[in-house]
């Protein structure tokens, strides 16, 4: 059974850090694309940074360039997102997705308040 599951969201002061964790389980997590998604509230869901399954494929929003950073540890099928200089912007439910070719998979989301 696919599962990816987030954790580490929360609330935080702006200009404060966070760091994101996403654990896979159930496929080929290094075979695997692995990105994070954010969606704010009442606006659609957009891609925040992404990670290829080879090295050097890293990419960023951006919005997010300069203060967030994507890593993955393929021995703890774990990918992260470490969040910097939050900004109450970045408030939105963070989203995991690994993708390679047709397969497609989605956590559940863990929400991130950025709030004074």
């Amino acid at each position: 059974q696919v599962q990816l599951v987030e954790s580490g969201g929360g609330l935080v002061h702006p200009g404060g850090s966070l760091t994101l964790s996403c654990a896979a389980s159930g496929f080929a997590f290094g075979n695997y694309s692995m990105s994070w998604y954010r969606q704010p509230p009442g606006k659609e869901r957009a891609l925040v940074a992404h990670i290829s399954s080879l090295p050097g494929g890293i990419l960023y929003a951006a919005s997010v360039k300069g203060r967030f950073t994507i890593s993955r540890d393929n021995a703890k099928n774990t990918v992260y997102l470490q969040m910097n200089s939050l900004e109450p912007e970045d408030t939105a439910v963070y989203y995991c997705n690994a993708k390679r070719g047709p397969s497609d998979y989605w956590g559940q989301g863990t929400q991130v308040t950025v709030s004074s």
